[in-house]
């Protein structure tokens, strides 16, 4: 016996398929959306220092990055002469300094690919590799004094978005570039000071991460020149 099929009518307005779809603004920041803002803290990190760590975090937050790398640098392109003890002291030394902070991070571009960096060839590489991400570089302001001294500074502009803490002591920035400045705790410390202090059999406890402090004192870097 057949079985009889049964139809429903079902009411449909064809102009609730057309309308058009408007999401909200807060849809629209959702990192589904949005491209990711990444920023990038650039140095030596010889050794990384709790003020290091206060630039990244302040701007990271402040700013609402995803992420914030911090990029330790083969050679100092801008800093003739400048010595540093081996990239992997180094790199290690950042990763443990950032471990239990899940908005920072490593980026070892810079190592891994060894010699001289300058700021515009890496940016190149990352806006290439990563061409949906936005670029924050983040610097004191002595950095930001001596951006007409970079290469090809016009070229970075168009691949970053600059933004500088302020430095105890340092000239208030008299440049021509575009920069977010942004508040953070004024913390008068410097590499140069911590590997002194080491040199010198002084504490510098308070002044580095513990995890740091006690890599340095293991692998007695510093021991003989600061």
């Amino acid at each position: 016996m057949k079985k009889e099929s049964t139809l429903y009518e079902v009411n449909v307005d064809i102009e609730d398929f057309l309308r058009p779809v408007y999401l909200s603004n807060t849809q629209l920041e959702t990192s589904e959306f949005r491209p990711k803002r990444i920023g990038i803290l650039g140095g030596t990190f010889n050794p990384p220092h709790l003020g290091h760590l206060m630039m990244a975090e302040q701007a990271g937050t402040q700013l609402e990055l995803d992420q914030v790398w911090l990029m330790p640098t083969a050679k100092p392109p801008h800093a003739p002469g400048k010595q540093t003890i081996a990239a992997s002291h180094r790199l290690e030394m950042v990763r443990l300094a950032i471990q239990s902070n899940p908005l920072l991070e490593v980026q070892p571009y810079e190592v891994h690919r060894g010699g001289k960096n300058y700021t515009v060839d890496t940016m190149e590489y990352f806006k290439e590799a990563y061409p949906d991400y936005e670029f924050y570089f983040i610097m004191g302001s002595d950095s930001a004094n001596d951006l007409p001294l970079w290469r090809n500074v016009d070229r970075l502009v168009e691949l970053v978005q600059f933004v500088g803490i302020r430095r105890p002591g340092q000239p208030a920035y008299t440049g021509k570039y575009p920069i977010i400045w942004i508040d953070s705790p004024m913390i008068d410390l410097s590499s140069t000071e911590v590997r002194l202090r080491v040199f010198l059999e002084q504490s510098i406890r308070y002044q580095v991460p513990n995890e740091v402090m006690d890599y340095i004192y293991k692998h007695q870097l510093y021991c003989d020149h600061a």
